[in-house]
């Protein structure tokens, strides 16, 4: 395994054809949107009240992006396109603040959260892991986008520290569960969408309807106590073993940003069922996950085999409505090759097969003081956010 990563490498990245948004604050001064351009961050408040921006500067001198993503598609374009004209003039450096003077937020306010579990190779491995005997799918899988609703008070902006969860967990031959930290702590490397505008109770969104009620992406990491989720998951899913954290990125990726990478994916078997019925896509975004410096994951998200825009219809068929600040991701990515698997649990096999970085150390799960990187590009023009976490020891 490589020790250094291109992407990480990249200067590029963060120039007009990016333009992510976040939410930064400088020492003394109170918390406002940004866009970031290269190393610097353009306050979008300034230049709304210095008439740059065809806005109300209140739109932007907020805590979260949450006003201005509620503001819709026009809105979102009109500020794109403004601030792609001031990064192309003479004076964008000199309007930007150095992005080591910025503290990054939360970027907005979590509505509601929701992970989905839309890679069919981490489905099949974990199939294979704990049901050997048996079809590694579930019969429900190729039917419809399976998920679970997380904790949305527990996402965390990239570079918060995570406490090593404590629960119960039964091991192997034991006859009753113990309490203690979690001895299996686990990453999964995901992509994440949030909602912009919101819908009404009691009206499903449409397949073909559904990405325009997305304002952007995201890299997510929806850390996982697997020792904790072994013991608790039957019969109604995750709960403890994933509601402690999840760490996003600090930058959210315009979604016109990313929209180019769109490639087709191999068709549906079985063909889904009408309200989830599109012609099958993916996004071409390669990404990395990146532990205490060496590269353990290189895969794609064109692997996944249930797109966003199925994934927020399944969400709502119900007629459950969107809120702005929804948060849905794609569950662990994972590609064919052992080298893309997305999760410490596939690239150790449940422990069976240790990683060896490259400092010599092995790891099957996280230790204390262990450091992830999540990153993420569309070829060089746009670097995702990156969502670091470094695990801290259990109370």
């Amino acid at each position: 395994m490589a020790s250094c990563s291109p992407m990480a490498d990249a200067a590029g990245g963060f120039g007009p054809d990016h333009l992510p948004y976040g939410v930064f604050k400088r020492a003394g001064e109170q918390p406002r949107v940004g866009a970031r351009v290269g190393d610097g961050v353009l306050d979008l408040a300034v230049l709304a009240r210095e008439g740059l921006l065809d806005e109300d500067p209140a739109l932007f001198a907020q805590p979260t992006l949450n006003p201005f993503m509620a503001a819709g598609r026009a809105a979102w374009a009109r500020v794109r396109e403004g601030l792609r004209r001031i990064v192309r003039g003479p004076d964008a450096e000199a309007t930007a603040v150095p992005l080591d003077e910025a503290r990054l937020l939360l970027p907005f306010a979590v509505a509601d959260y929701v992970d989905f579990y839309s890679s069919v190779e981490h489905a099949s491995n974990v199939g294979r892991l704990f049901r050997p005997d048996a079809d590694p799918l579930p019969p429900n899988w190729r039917h419809l986008p399976i998920g679970y609703h997380g904790r949305a008070g527990t996402v965390v902006v990239s570079g918060t520290p995570i406490r090593r969860p404590s629960g119960q967990r039964r091991g192997p031959g034991e006859d009753a569960p113990s309490y203690g930290p979690s001895a299996r702590l686990d990453v999964e490397l995901e992509l994440a969408f949030v909602v912009g505008t919101p819908t009404t109770l009691g009206e499903p969104v449409s397949v073909s309807e559904a990405m325009e009620h997305v304002f952007g992406a995201l890299l997510l990491n929806d850390w996982s106590a697997r020792d904790l989720q072994a013991w608790e998951y039957r019969p109604l899913g995750p709960f403890l073993g994933k509601s402690f954290a999840t760490s996003v990125a600090g930058w959210v990726t315009p979604l016109d940003a990313i929209l180019e990478r769109r490639v087709p994916a191999p068709a549906q078997d079985p063909e889904p069922l009408p309200y989830l019925r599109e012609e099958p896509w993916a996004l071409d975004l390669a990404l990395e996950t990146v532990l205490n410096g060496s590269v353990v994951t290189r895969t794609n998200a064109r692997h996944l085999y249930w797109s966003p825009a199925q994934q927020l219809a399944h969400m709502t068929v119900n007629g459950a409505s969107l809120r702005t600040g929804d948060l849905f991701a794609s569950g662990t990515i994972s590609g064919p090759e052992r080298g893309e698997r997305g999760s410490l649990l596939e690239l150790s096999w449940n422990g069976a097969e240790p990683l060896e970085l490259d400092d010599g150390s092995t790891r099957t799960f996280l230790e204390d003081g262990d450091e992830v990187v999540l990153r993420g590009s569309a070829g060089d023009a746009v670097t995702l956010g990156e969502v670091r976490g470094r695990v801290e020891p259990a109370r």
